[in-house]
């Protein structure tokens, strides 16, 4: 949280220091952007990897996800394209339902920090909405909670995968905007990280992973 924090408050520094980037009201969608997002946030089991065999194990996790997002977007002749990166954590974890384990294909984990880059593409709908779709890279991290002989055992996962998009950015007044979207990532490699320095990290291996976001967002134009 003190990382999200942070690095909002450094990219507010930057924006108020860059007013030649400002938009005009021509091209309400062009120039630098910082933002503020929050939403829904399921984690759950591949089709590679989904036993569909307990119907009351939905192997899923879900929960409230937040964060902070940067981009740069411009007008290249009626089409709006843009890039973007995105700092998010979400309150996502592992739980027991019922003396249900609600397994993933993770274990018993609680969800870390995503880390988002990639581009977007879009079109006005009207003069002050544009409907748009991206695309990317993201590596989210999955904490591992766990005990072995009476101490608590320290691990994390990190997974690399794409994600893709689709949503809708409203300008406002002035220079803030509003945005609504729906995003899918599907994270296919992974590697566990030991806190312990004498511990080596592990490859493991091709995993199957999918993540589903709603997200509302807030933001200012320079």
């Amino acid at each position: 949280m003190k990382t999200i924090t942070a690095l909002f408050a450094a990219a507010s520094t930057f924006a108020v220091a860059a007013p030649a980037m400002a938009q005009s009201a021509d091209a309400p969608f062009t120039g630098f952007r910082v933002e503020g997002l929050a939403g829904y946030d399921v984690s759950q089991a591949g089709s590679d990897v989904d036993n569909d065999v307990n119907e009351n194990d939905d192997q899923s996790i879900d929960g409230f996800v937040y964060g902070i997002g940067a981009g740069y977007d411009f007008n290249a002749g009626g089409v709006v394209l843009g890039v973007e990166a995105e700092l998010s954590d979400s309150t996502a974890k592992t739980e027991f339902t019922n003396g249900d384990f609600e397994g993933f294909g993770l274990g018993n984990v609680e969800t870390g920090r995503d880390i988002y880059v990639g581009a977007r593409a879009g079109f006005l709908a009207a003069p002050d909405l544009l409907i748009y779709g991206k695309g990317g890279y993201t590596n989210a991290r999955y904490n591992i909670e766990s005990s072995f002989d009476g101490d608590e055992y320290r691990a994390k996962i990190d997974t690399d995968g794409f994600r893709i998009g689709a949503g809708a950015e409203y300008a406002l007044s002035g220079n803030s905007f509003a945005k609504i979207e729906y995003r899918y990532s599907n994270y296919s490699d992974a590697e566990l990280d030991f806190e312990r320095d004498n511990v080596p990290d592990q490859d493991l291996g091709e995993i199957d992973l999918d993540r589903h976001q709603v997200m509302v967002g807030y933001g200012l134009r320079f």
